[in-house]
């Protein structure tokens, strides 16, 4: 069996040490991949699988990606969750081939591309955060406490959030992680399972050593070379854990190189709205159910002009906030920026023009910078300096948060933002090895390096000049070849003068007809044409690590900077949007308050205006007081009841993340958590009907809901058997009123369940008005106090286009159906049932009583004769103990 080649053993001894990589093999212009690699990345890829030479008597597979195109390819592989290390050739080949003809050049992995660790600016998306998180849990003698760690590496964002059990979930939701590291021991818990089939990210166990609390601080203080914590805060073991899995986790994949990390803040769960997963998904927050950003609120709501204030934003929303004085310091910056029309307008058109000055300042941290990223600092520094101008002629008193921010613009690294205007070029490469990003007249000795390598011609031309003159010899020519270099030449009959002085012009060369000669002068010049374009990239190179450290020992005021004008822009931005939409300022305050006057759907209303349809019918809303009220909406289908449960919640979020709403007006008690039950969807991956996921999620609401909680509650019950879906809608309504006294809206079509009101003092019924016309039905979208008795949907299976033999066959079955009924209405109904009970014992049956109802249901009563009745009538007063 023959051996390996060197190249093929080095391979398979690099991807040995990366098992669970997809390895970038660097051969010449080409990145190639082998073995299982290469038929995984041809698959995912669509590029064509080759073969390159045996191993074990067996063809090798390979494929392979060019290195300038690399960035698309990886974009892909990641997307797809992949993980790829980069191998680069680290030496240069001629030191290779000094060690033999043989020798293989020494190659390394220099990177470990991960879903949640890039940085290329092809491979983000400029409004999204690009998150990395450790999940830690440490082991209590109370129970189990738990902490992420969140770091988008591109921005150096770090915080920590302490968690437990019961809303780890949610929390994870909030975060939204590209990808989630844990310990290979939590990942193994059966119990946290559910957890990590919740989320859509790459997950990577890990060793659990990474995870060590113990060495964690002294980790820390290692990456950011201070010798104690103090000065960040006092963090938990779990919060130490999950840091120092994070930051082991981006060592590993960085090999060497440290991210611009901001040091790490703690962020209090409590004062963020609680919003699970699954309501998160059923409100469609940042994506639509179909997994597209346009038709969410977050599209509905994004009126910024720069990427940082796009991810801001994105943050704001997913993460309301619970604190009342803050939530007021918000809306008083889009206040202002409402009322100030001129000063909007040209604070956005600066922000606009800026590049993103954290995803650069990550890059050139990282050593994958090039030119454009100084260039963005330089960018973003001006910008500042440009909106703080803005502000310095107005009379009036700025809000707190807009006048801590100007500040911050004003207090800008003037010797950086020196030194990056004087030294950038206007026109900049994208890497530095391409060289021309030093502007002309920077560096005098550049400058002499650059105009001999674009210039030689007129320099040599000039130097023949000065011979032909200073020997008399107009037909001198200086010329070149690949022998010689650079010589002078003249004909035989003309050499004369050059050979009187041969101490200066020495003979170099006789020809047929002519004599060469050259000069210290003339070789000397030849070697600095040949070094020119060398030099002058080196002296240029010098000039970018000097810039490039320059940037990075003002990343910290850099950051601030770039979160001074993201927050600018996202205040500017509601603002827009708030004068665009005609929304209201809402009070938010400490009460149990749930007010709307003439609320309506933020995305749905702008759709119709789109469309140029009907204008969106507004609606209020009245939920509020010392305890929850519960507002219990019928109505037909298609009336819009699934429409107006999410605006007052999508109304609650955009007032707690600090926007104006689309109402006429708002006062808002604080909402700590939100539940949203809407909408019917299966997940078959674990087993779950669309019934069973309704019951889990309506579970987690009646488990979970408190008196400052809003629940919208949608349709429950209706995925099983009429009774008992009635019955559990009717029991979740009484556990809400008595227990939760949550702030409620349920909506339902059974219509029974308006009995509840006659019972229950805080419960109040309201439907949607619809006029019927011609046997068509009208939906006017208004809500209106009273109950509907119909819910229309005939009509609506009508307008959906079903056969007319089966709209009348329904007619005539709803028809004896109701006839069936009438005679029972709901109030019989909710007289026969016992007021609910917090604590009701299930009451005993007995043997008996379920032999009759087995004999009951297997009569066919339809089929039976007189005597057969009277004989099976006879039989069942027997099993009661009765005589006949």
């Amino acid at each position: 069996m023959s051996a390996p080649t060197p190249m093929m053993a080095q391979y398979i001894e690099i991807k040995a040490a990366n098992p669970d990589s997809l390895l970038f093999y660097r051969m010449g212009d080409f990145y190639e991949l082998f073995f299982g690699d290469a038929e995984i990345a041809s698959r995912a890829l669509g590029i064509t699988l080759t073969k390159r030479g045996k191993h074990m008597e067996q063809d090798i597979p390979m494929c392979g990606v060019p290195v300038h195109a690399a960035d698309d390819y990886l974009q892909r592989l990641i997307g797809l969750g992949h993980r790829v290390a980069v191998c680069e050739q680290v030496e240069d080949p001629a030191e290779a081939k000094k060690r033999g003809s043989k020798s293989v050049v020494k190659r390394d992995v220099v990177r470990l591309v991960t879903p949640g660790t890039i940085t290329e600016e092809r491979l983000l998306d400029a409004g999204q955060a690009s998150v990395l998180a450790a999940l830690a849990r440490v082991r209590g003698s109370d129970g189990d406490d738990y902490a992420i760690a969140a770091i988008d590496i591109s921005t150096g964002a770090f915080h920590l959030t302490s968690t437990n059990a019961s809303r780890l979930s949610a929390d994870l939701a909030r975060i939204a992680p590209r990808e989630l590291i844990m310990a290979d021991t939590v990942f193994e818990d059966g119990d946290m399972r559910s957890v990590f089939e919740m989320l859509d990210c790459a997950i990577q166990p890990q060793p659990a050593s990474m995870f060590d609390s113990v060495r964690a601080a002294e980790n820390l203080q290692r990456f950011y070379g201070v010798k104690t914590l103090d000065g960040f805060g006092q963090f938990n073991r779990a919060e130490l854990a999950a840091a120092n899995g994070a930051i082991a986790y981006i060592e590993k994949t960085q090999i060497g190189e440290r991210p611009a990390l901001m040091r790490p803040s703690r962020e209090q769960a409590d004062r963020l709205v609680y919003i699970d997963a699954a309501t998160r998904t059923n409100l469609e927050l940042t994506q639509t159910l179909s997994g597209h950003r346009d038709g969410s609120l977050l599209k509905a709501m994004d009126r910024t002009v720069s990427g940082l204030g796009a991810r801001l934003l994105a943050e704001r929303l997913t993460g309301p906030l619970t604190d009342a004085d803050q939530i007021g310091k918000r809306l008083d910056e889009v206040s202002f920026f409402l009322g100030q029309d001129r000063l909007r307008d040209d604070v956005r058109s600066v922000l606009k023009g800026l590049a993103d000055m954290p995803r650069a300042l990550s890059r050139l941290a990282l050593n994958r910078g090039g030119p454009r990223d100084l260039a963005a600092i330089r960018i973003g520094l001006e910008g500042a300096q440009m909106c703080a101008d803005l502000f310095k002629t107005l009379n009036d008193p700025l809000p707190e948060n807009t006048a801590r921010d100007v500040a911050l613009l004003q207090d800008k690294p003037l010797e950086l933002s020196d030194l990056l205007t004087c030294a950038l070029a206007e026109d900049l490469p994208l890497l530095a090895r391409d060289g021309g990003f030093v502007c002309d007249g920077y560096d005098a000795d550049l400058d002499e390096q650059r105009g001999l390598s674009r210039e030689s011609r007129k320099v040599i031309a000039g130097l023949q000049s000065a011979y032909a003159e200073e020997t008399g010899v107009k037909s001198l020519k200086i010329r070149h070849n690949n022998v010689l270099g650079f010589f002078i030449e003249v004909t035989a009959l003309n050499a004369e003068p050059l050979q009187a002085d041969l101490q200066r012009f020495r003979h170099r060369q006789t020809m047929a007809n002519a004599m060469r000669f050259t000069t210290d002068e003339l070789a000397e010049l030849e070697s600095k044409i040949a070094n020119a374009a060398g030099r002058a990239l080196q002296i240029e190179l010098g000039h970018f690590t000097t810039m490039q450290k320059a940037v990075l020992d003002h990343a910290s005021p850099l950051q601030a900077i770039a979160a001074a004008l993201a927050r600018l822009d996202v205040a500017a931005a509601m603002a827009e949007l708030a004068e665009e939409q005609g929304y209201a300022r809402p009070t938010v305050d400490a009460s149990l308050e749930f007010s709307i006057t003439a609320g309506r759907h933020p995305v749905v209303e702008q759709a119709l205006r789109k469309q140029a349809a009907n204008p969106f019918v507004a609606n209020d809303c009245a939920i509020g007081g010392n305890e929850g009220c519960i507002w219990l909406l019928t109505g037909p289908n298609m009336g819009g009841k699934s429409t107006f449960l999410r605006q007052n919640a999508l109304i609650a979020i955009m007032a707690q993340m600090g926007s104006f709403v689309p109402a006429g007006a708002a006062h808002i008690g604080v909402v700590d958590r939100l539940f949203s039950r809407v909408g019917a969807a299966d997940d078959l991956a674990r087993g779950r009907s669309t019934f069973m996921v309704e019951m889990v999620e309506t579970a987690a609401i009646l488990n979970q809901a408190g008196e400052r909680s809003l629940v919208i509650l949608d349709e429950i019950g209706r995925g099983t058997a009429t009774f008992d879906g009635l019955s559990i809608a009717w029991a979740a309504i009484e556990h809400l009123h008595a227990v939760n006294k949550s702030r409620t809206l349920f909506a339902t079509h059974y219509h029974e369940l308006t009995a509840l009101s006659a019972k229950l003092e805080r419960l109040s019924n309201v439907t949607l008005s619809v006029k019927e016309w011609d046997g068509d039905v009208v939906f006017l979208h208004e809500i209106i106090e009273g109950s509907a008795d119909r819910s229309y949907g005939i009509q609506v299976a009508r307008l959906a286009g079903l056969p007319d033999a089966v709209i009348s066959r329904a007619r005539a079955v709803l028809d004896q159906l109701e006839s069936q009924n009438r005679e029972r209405g709901t109030d019989t109904l909710i007289d026969d049932l016992p007021l609910f009970s917090a604590t009701p014992q299930a009451p005993a049956q007995s043997s008996k009583a379920s032999q009759i109802e087995e004999k009951l249901s297997s009569l066919h009563i339809d089929d039976m004769t007189p005597r057969d009745a009277m004989e099976a009538l006879y039989a069942l007063k027997q099993m009661l103990g009765s005589k006949p």
